[in-house]
């Protein structure tokens, strides 16, 4: 038999060089199973049907022959399963315990559980099931909420008794499900057992999946839902390839047939409701879609009833299900979150006041003159136009403006005044609520405030805006905003003080907006200023401008409230503004009351939806560990997820498998550009029906992967390395399959073998950088030997240089004998921290380095050490050196060992100033310490002499002996022993005596080096 991919050239060019389908490929019969043997030691024979599949295993059908879906398991794969589950659960569970902290985004996904739980409204960018199911678990467990917000990256779980190991297990459990299922779903696409086999395990030791599914975040979720969207599909799609019996029980529109149709709509629905990248999942599916029903279209056979039938049938599950599931979702996620909370600065006053706790009793309808009221803008949600006791910082501005010559000139900015802010505020406060009055002053009204009848706000009248709680005047002039500094935009301030009755820069134009105005309550709303009703703009009389805020935020002087600024050229969106309350003490309790609306469900659930993708949209601000998606195929960066106790967890994928993949995917396109080159020279490679199974295979994964990697290349705002993980998926299977091929001709047990080798490839690279994905045990020599890639930015100085630095023993106690007096101890700069008070040693303060004594004459240098060790005799006779211990560290906890050195220079001290007392106690016990050694140096070179002038009596006795008695001198032994132990008694001393002017073995004791030794040394 020819090779597949060999075909004989015909004659005539080849006719049929239309792209494959990517539908799934049709069930094959030439596989292998997994079995048992029987009792008998004979194989039992595994039979899979073409095109159904009703075959019989052993005389009966097996669970997986009801199921349907061309999932034709031999009864041994039900035990690969279990053991496939048992293995990754030991994988995705291992020490998920640790670390004891919140982990990167668990500061998000983690606080939301806790605001559902407190009922708090919060605004997310994603959709909220997942969300729901944390929260869900983390409520079955116990968390009551409240007592622990998830603010801070690093703070600690046990202390507050959050549940937070229940709480990752729920991602963990969803990437504990997605190793069977990509079992599952390479075997329905008819590969082999080994292939279906090593896909599953690239899934399981996969250092990016395990790290992204231990932690409470969202992508273990969304990425089960996409496996499980395509596993239901590609079952859907095998049952619709088998043939209708006449009994309706298979094939189209039959009871599995709309089971397996119905939970692809399911899953499509969740995946969607987890994160809006599902919609790269729908995209894939509805392709595949589109395709199906193309071919139905082309067959002749089907009438167009039926047509309409398939049409129909697959709008209602792909369509109409997951858009019920995601509305249904928003339905639980409003019912929950009743309560204001958070996230009510993002929502129209309309949604807010639908919240309790943010609702709002009826008020006047009609704004008069004297009315005290509160203004909103409209278009930003920022909140309320406000003011407090605070002025913008004053002075002028300087800013440096690169000229033509490459030059730096200096511009002078013109200064901001140093009047009181105004803001936008979000939350109700009673520094948002102002007076107006009218421009001039009616001489026959004493009181606007009480004066009755009131007199309305029209059209076009001039106002004032007065702050009742500073008692200052909205107010504009010729000087630049304080962060939107442009020539066309002003300051607004609040300005005026006591007897001051204001000028022209207060006054402002109220121009009504007719287009955003409801005139349907109110048929005057465009005439006159109606509470909520009425839309209008303030324009400043004698600039021009007009009042304007955007999503521009002010600095810490400002509390990050919105920039308030009055705008020459404003966008019309952004300059519009209505009143939300309206009180008047002249108006009778029977006036016209008015009050928001309340929304209805689909209205709250567009707004909300439109919120959603404007946050996310607006998500451009670069982060530390963000990527390009350029970058994801070659997993050139990764993301720190958390780092403490000399320990790291960094996101980084498997690169075996990373890498095989983007290589699986390479391949792929390169084959099809072959065989399409090759078609077109007239070889009939689409003729042989293994080409045309792979072909297939590889074009519906490829498809796959596409969807969900390249619309990231469209995208601008902040992007990570786990947005790749979906497509990763499709990438890893395809791998699998492209192992099938390559293995397709090759014998059973040469296949398995093949197999192994690349099981153990996988398996060594997981477990070489399982450190970085189970915070474990590293040194900093293995990190580096493991940064492959220039582009690894996980921190090696953050682990121990040794392992046994991770074990630290039992610190021995510090002898707090003989303690330096305060005048003789100095300050020591601590280059570890806590230093000396982690090891409870109480020592003297003391002073400042420049305090320590030295007099002119003394030609010294002081070399002050400060040793904690967890073994004294570890130090060295060296100068200033001192071995580090077995558990040394440098990070910013206890270390086993702290040593701190600083040298006083003689002439550093000379220019400071110390106190004279302590000057002259210490240098009287530098001198008494200098002269007892060398007392004793004296005394043992002494000794020394004296030992070496008996050698020499002696050897001249001997010499002399023999010319006057001409008989030889014999030495007794016993005189050659007494020498020599007389000599190595006079070593020692000398050695002593050298080493006790080197090193104190007592800490923190004083050692005197004078410059003649110094040299020596």
């Amino acid at each position: 038999m020819d090779h597949p991919l060999r075909a004989r050239k015909t004659e005539s060019r080849a006719t049929d060089t239309r792209s494959p389908s990517p539908q799934p490929p049709q069930p094959r019969s030439d596989k292998e199973s997994f079995y048992v043997p029987s009792a008998g030691g004979a194989r039992p024979t595994a039979i899979y049907a073409k095109g159904d599949s009703q075959h019989k295993h052993r005389g009966r059908q097996t669970v997986w022959d009801r199921l349907g879906g061309g999932l034709n398991l031999g009864k041994g794969e039900t035990r690969v399963l279990l053991g496939l589950t048992l293995l990754g659960a030991v994988v995705r569970f291992w020490h998920i315990d640790r670390p004891t902290s919140v982990v990167f985004d668990e500061v998000h996904f983690g606080g939301f559980a806790n605001k559902y739980i407190q009922a708090r409204f919060f605004m997310d960018v994603h959709p909220p099931l997942a969300k729901l199911l944390i929260t869900l678990v983390a409520w079955l467990s116990g968390f009551k909420g409240g007592s622990f917000d998830f603010k801070d990256i690093g703070a600690e779980y046990e202390t507050a008794h959050v549940p937070y190991i229940a709480m990752r297990m729920l991602p963990a459990t969803f990437g504990l499900a997605l190793i069977p299922l990509s079992y599952l779903t390479l075997r329905a696409l008819q590969t082999r057992p080994t292939t279906a086999l090593l896909g599953a395990l690239f899934i399981m030791f996969d250092n990016g999946f395990i790290t992204q599914s231990r932690f409470i975040l969202l992508d273990s979720p969304l990425i089960f839902f996409t496996a499980l969207s395509i596993f239901f599909w590609i079952g859907f799609s095998n049952e619709n390839e088998v043939p209708r019996d006449r009994t309706g029980r298979v094939g189209p529109f039959s009871r599995r047939w709309w089971v397996w149709l119905s939970l692809t709509g399911l899953s499509l629905g969740a995946v969607f409701s987890c994160k809006w990248v599902g919609l790269f999942t729908i995209a894939t599916v509805g392709v595949l879609t589109i395709v199906q029903l193309w071919g139905l279209l082309g067959d002749l056979r089907v009438p167009m009833p039926l047509l309409a039938r398939h049409f129909m049938a697959r709008a209602i599950c792909l369509i109409g299900i997951p858009i019920t599931f995601y509305l249904w979702i928003f339905a639980v996620h409003f019912a929950i979150l009743r309560n204001s909370g958070e996230g009510d600065g993002f929502m129209s006053s309309e949604f807010q006041h639908t919240l309790d706790g943010h609702g709002m009793e009826d008020t006047f309808a009609d704004v008069m003159v004297g009315s005290h009221i509160t203004l909103r803008h409209l278009n930003t949600q920022g909140g309320y136009l406000h003011s407090h006791p605070h002025t913008y910082p004053g002075g002028s501005k300087r800013s440096f403006i690169s000229a033509s010559s490459n030059s730096k000139k200096r511009k002078l900015i013109k200064s901001h005044s140093t009047e009181q802010q105004v803001t936008l505020y979000p939350h109700r406060d009673d520094n948002n609520v102002w007076l107006i009055l009218n421009s001039t002053k009616n001489p026959d009204v004493n009181d606007p405030e009480t004066h009755s009848p009131p007199t309305p706000i029209m059209d076009r009248q001039t106002v004032v805006l007065h702050h009742i709680s500073t008692n200052k005047k909205l107010h504009s002039h010729d000087v630049r905003a304080p962060i939107t500094e442009v020539d066309y935009q002003n300051e607004v301030s609040a300005y005026g003080f006591d007897g001051f009755e204001g000028d022209a820069n207060d006054h402002f134009q109220v121009e009504i907006d007719q287009l955003h105005t409801d005139t349907k309550g109110a048929s005057d709303a465009g005439k006159r200023v109606q509470t909520l009703r009425t839309r209008f703009r303030l324009r400043h009389l004698l600039t021009g401008c007009y009042l304007f805020s955007h999503k521009t935020k002010l600095p810490d002087w400002g509390f990050e409230q919105q920039e308030v600024t009055c705008n020459k050229n404003p966008s019309k969106e952004n300059s519009i503004w209505f009143i939300e309350t309206n009180e008047h003490a002249a108006l009778p309790s029977t006036s016209r009351k008015v009050n928001y609306r309340r929304p209805g469900f689909f209205a709250k659930f567009w707004e909300l939806q439109v919120v959603m993708w404007q946050t996310n949209a607006g998500l451009t601000d670069r982060h530390a560990y963000d990527s390009r998606p350029n970058a994801w195929p070659l997993l050139r960066r990764g993301i720190n997820f958390w780092v403490k106790d000399h320990r790291q967890i960094y996101l980084i994928g498997n690169p075996f498998v990373w890498w095989s993949s983007t290589l699986a995917v390479l391949a792929y396109l390169g084959t099809r550009a072959l065989l399409i080159l090759r078609a077109q020279r007239g070889f009939q490679d689409f003729g042989h029906s293994t080409v045309v199974f792979y072909d297939q295979l590889g074009a519906f994964l490829v498809l796959g992967w596409f969807l969900h990697y390249f619309p990231f290349y469209l995208m601008s705002r902040q992007l990570f390395l786990h947005h790749y993980f979906p497509a990763l998926y499709f990438a890893v299977l395809l791998s699998a399959c492209g192992f099938d091929l390559a293995t397709s001709a090759l014998k059973p047990r040469i296949r398995l073998q093949a197999a192994l080798v690349v099981i153990v490839l996988t398996l060594a690279s997981w477990w070489y950088f399982s450190p970085l994905t189970y915070a474990g045990v590293w040194t900093r020599g293995q990190c580096e030997s493991a940064k492959w890639l220039k582009n690894w930015d996980f921190s090696c100085a953050d682990f121990h240089v040794t392992k046994a630095e991770y074990y630290p023993s039992h610190l021995p106690e510090i002898d707090p004998l003989n303690p330096l007096p305060a005048a003789a101890t100095a300050t020591i700069t601590e280059a570890v921290a806590p230093g000396q008070n982690a090891f409870h040693v109480e020592e003297p303060k003391a002073p400042k380095s420049s305090e320590i004594p030295l007099k002119e004459t003394d030609d010294v240098d002081v070399v002050v050490e400060s040793t904690i060790a967890a073994d004294p005799r570890q130090v060295k006779d060296d100068v200033g050196a001192v071995p580090a211990a077995p558990g040394a560290t440098t990070a910013v906890e206890p270390a086993p060992e702290i040593v701190v050195e600083k040298v006083v220079e003689k002439e550093r001290y000379e220019e400071s100033g110390g106190d004279e007392e302590e000057d002259a106690e210490f240098a009287a016990m530098a001198a008494r310490m200098r002269v007892k050694q060398e007392e004793r140096l004296a005394e043992g070179k002494a000794q020394a002499a004296e030992v070496e002038a008996a050698k020499g009596k002696k050897k001249a006795a001997a010499a002399e002996a023999p010319r006057r008695k001409k008989v030889p001198v014999v030495v007794e032994p016993e005189e050659e022993e007494e020498d020599a132990e007389l000599e190595a008694e006079v070593e020692k001393v000398v050695a002593a005596e050298e080493e006790e002017e080197e090193v104190d073995p007592v800490p923190g004791r004083l050692r005197i080096v004078d410059d003649e030794e110094e040299e020596e040394e």
